[in-house]
């Protein structure tokens, strides 16, 4: 059976006994080291750290076409945001289709379609240079090792949701990080309107331990999978889950689901989807899997069952 992912046993004991001890504080240190960002706000779930960031910029907005949230519209259009679609290739921004844009916001998530990794250091020169401030949702990035995303060198704001199935996944929750003043006090505005409990802080103080390894097991997993099944989207980049273009992603995904052990349906989802690709695919959601899910027995099984159904 391939596992669901759920929350480390250290979290769940972590969680139970949190009504004694500084959570904040040492979650709070933990995600500067992860993000490089001096400041830290943590929300009671990820839609309320969207809503924080959007509050805290200007009225123009953009988003890519695809391979984002629907939340950031959703948010956007409430906060009455003048929203652009910026074109993208199935999510993946291009840094210089930006240089037309300045003097405004964009939001976008570390991974398009949550299957390839974004080129934050270029995408953010660009931002540097037309004075656009780059949030970035690393709910799926944070724990990067090589500090391609998720990393505050590069990202004026980093949110992300620590709820489940995340890679800091706790359940619950959420949080923001950046290190520009104004920015920041922009954002305590609403931080007592979003603040989550000590439990879920608890949660996200131990998940933090482990995040970087999750991170890694989970992209390591998805290239060998990217690398040996066919008709896959951006194969040569980095991602938590596996896209595979299909005539019949209906008919492609409900084989899938039969040949499969899978404890949870979400694992096999299909498009054409905003949050994935605006194209006929079948996703494989990886990053919902438990980490012991990941075994290369299990990997080979789905290998075999994408190429031959």
């Amino acid at each position: 059976m391939f596992k669901f992912k759920t929350s480390h046993e250290k979290t769940k004991e972590a969680m139970s006994k949190a009504i004694n001890g500084d959570w904040e504080n040492h979650a709070e240190e933990k995600v500067k080291n992860l993000t490089n960002h001096e400041k830290v706000i943590f929300t009671n779930n990820g839609n309320a750290a969207i809503f924080m960031a959007l509050s805290a910029v200007g009225e123009d907005l953009l988003v890519p076409d695809q391979g984002g949230w629907h939340g950031f519209k959703q948010i956007g259009k409430k906060l009455n945001k003048n929203i652009t679609q910026i074109k993208t290739n199935k999510g993946l921004i291009n840094p210089e289709t930006l240089s037309e844009y300045k003097d405004c916001s964009l939001i976008l998530t570390s991974f398009a379609g949550y299957t390839a990794k974004q080129d934050l250091k270029n995408i953010s020169k660009i931002c540097k240079e037309n004075n656009i401030i780059l949030i970035e949702d690393a709910s799926a990035g944070i724990g990067d090792k090589k500090r391609e995303v998720g990393w505050g060198n590069y990202s004026d704001i980093i949110l992300a949701s620590t709820g489940s199935p995340k890679i800091i996944n706790v359940g619950a929750g959420g949080f923001l990080s950046t290190s520009n003043p104004e920015l920041f006090e922009n954002l305590k505005i609403l931080e007592k309107v979003t603040k989550t409990n000590e439990i879920i802080l608890a949660g996200i103080d131990s998940e933090l331990d482990f995040v970087e390894k999750n991170l890694e097991v989970t992209v390591n997993a998805n290239t060998y999978l990217k690398n040996n099944i066919d008709n896959v989207i951006h194969q040569g980049n980095e991602g938590v889950n596996v896209i595979i273009q299909h005539d019949n992603p209906k008919a492609y995904s409900w084989s899938l689901k039969d040949a499969l052990p899978i404890e949870k349906k979400s694992f096999v989802t299909t498009c054409p989807n905003y949050n994935r690709v605006k194209t006929k695919a079948v996703c494989i959601e990886i990053k919902n899997l438990d980490y012991e899910s990941l075994s290369k027995e299990n990997l080979d099984l789905i290998i075999e069952s994408c190429n031959t159904l």
